[in-house]
């Protein structure tokens, strides 16, 4: 039997999707009887190959983010938005009642402890968008895992069922939307 090959990325987040991720602990080594990962926490793969299952953290601040989001749909049979930012852009959205140019102008110009006021111009820098968007509006989203960051036991639970062939249903107690 073929094992499931399952990915990750992170975008515009803080990681601690992934963090969470590695909290199932051991149980990640028994999922490793039935999984391989390719673009994971636990690789130093940049991009993704074909996948069965991937899981997305993070929302959509830059062009880079929206291209990444892009290649790994291509990618991945099943797309999962993982944690809030990925799914209503979380705290990153909060700048959304901002302009990107008074976000720039508090961040480099006006902030405490700015020594050298100057908004970065490099060309290697993505693009800000004007706005962070949560993935389903760039890209079809299979299924949410919501939390901020959500437990490790959703993460168990959701490729527990998945593995089976099983629409996931994660129990109530176990989403958290703080």
């Amino acid at each position: 039997m073929s094992k499931i090959r399952i990915a990750t990325t992170s975008l515009a987040g803080c990681f601690g999707c992934h963090m969470s991720f590695l909290d199932m602990d051991e149980r990640l080594v028994g999922l490793l009887e039935y999984v391989e990962f390719d673009r994971s926490p636990l690789t130093d793969i940049k991009h993704c190959q074909p996948c069965d299952i991937g899981l997305v953290e993070g929302g959509l601040c830059n062009a880079e983010n929206v291209h990444v989001l892009r290649e790994f749909r291509q990618q991945c049979k099943i797309l999962i938005a993982v944690g809030a930012c990925a799914i209503n852009g979380g705290v990153p959205a909060m700048r959304n009642h901002y302009t990107v140019q008074e976000c720039l102008e508090e961040a480099y110009l006006n902030g405490v402890g700015v020594d050298n006021p100057m908004i970065p111009s490099d060309p290697e820098l993505p693009l800000l968008l004007s706005k962070v968007h949560p993935l389903h509006e760039v890209v079809r989203v299979d299924y949410y895992l919501p939390g901020c960051p959500p437990p490790g036991d959703a993460f168990f639970a959701i490729l527990s069922d998945l593995l089976a062939g099983k629409e996931p249903s994660l129990p109530q107690a176990m989403l958290h939307y703080d």
